[in-house]
């Protein structure tokens, strides 16, 4: 099934987008181009390797642009050249500047993880789960100039439960949520006939990208707190770990924690894989440290 009453551009780089990607194309709505980030040295050979939405992209022989400055001249003349009526933007990895922004006739709608205003930013989901909110849920919103500044197209509110969910299980429910809102929206979007309201700025709340140090568990530290930055850093997997364990005093060293719960007050660490190890049980873990 194929969508031909409108063309637009996808704009996107890692895996969460290309989840979208596919929620747009399994509804008819394949882009007619896609502009992501260019190749990356991967891994230690620093072999270039191409974002997964490229990928995707010539995998359903869909042609791909990767520009280094979203400015340049020519890719600018490239966009203009087809006229585009819409841009899609998911997780693109850079603020798409005014020239960029005036091309398509119906704007550039973005999907970002959170109920705006709050949790604007580049890590809304791991903010969301450090924050312990629950008031979960996706936005559409039409892009300006601004980070996460333009006004609200759709929201949907998403239940968690149980919750904490690990930030990739919590970005997996909002991108489901995410592409059926798009289909949802997206002819009503392009008629015309859907009123965007502004965001209540003074209720902004901002977060940053995950630092090193968000991401150390000490042990006398409030259990809870600890927990819920073992759920919203999963994606990284390596912990700081330090303080004490009973009579155990050790310094900061690198664990993945493999398992935890919380339960009746108290951080319950079960597997971990200590720098350089094999996967083990805490309690061994901890025998080891003595």
């Amino acid at each position: 099934m194929i969508h031909n009453s409108f063309s637009f551009v996808f704009f996107g780089t890692p895996e969460p987008a290309v989840e979208i990607l596919e929620a747009l194309n399994a509804a008819g709505y394949a882009p007619a181009l896609i502009v992501t980030n260019p190749d990356k040295p991967k891994e230690r050979n620093l072999k270039l390797a191409p974002s997964p939405v490229k990928v995707w992209a010539v995998n359903h022989c869909i042609p791909v642009l990767q520009p280094r400055i979203l400015t340049d001249l020519d890719f600018l003349y490239k966009l203009k050249a087809k006229s585009y009526q819409l841009f899609i933007v998911v997780a693109y990895g850079a603020i798409l500047p005014k020239e960029l922004l005036q091309i398509p006739r119906r704007g550039a709608l973005n999907v970002h993880y959170s109920l705006l205003p709050k949790y604007r930013g580049a890590s809304p989901v791991e903010f969301q789960i450090l924050a312990d909110d629950r008031e979960t849920g996706v936005s559409i919103l039409l892009l300006d100039e601004e980070m996460d500044h333009g006004g609200i197209v759709a929201r949907k509110a998403v239940s968690v439960s149980p919750w904490p969910p690990t930030a990739p299980e919590l970005r997996k429910k909002y991108n489901e949520a995410a592409g059926k809102l798009l289909v949802e929206i997206l002819p009503a979007w392009i008629a015309g006939s859907i009123q965007v309201k502004p965001q209540d700025h003074a209720r902004a709340t901002y977060t940053r990208k995950i630092k090193p140090e968000d991401r150390l568990v000490r042990l006398e530290d409030n259990a809870r707190s600890n927990y819920l930055k073992i759920q919203a850093c999963a994606a990284w997997g390596t912990y700081f770990f330090a303080g004490r364990e009973g009579a155990l005093s050790f310094p900061k060293i690198r664990v993945r924690i493999k398992s935890a719960e919380f339960k009746d007050g108290k951080l319950l660490i079960t597997r971990v894989v200590p720098e350089g190890k094999r996967e083990m049980d805490y309690d061994d873990f901890l025998r080891g440290l003595r």
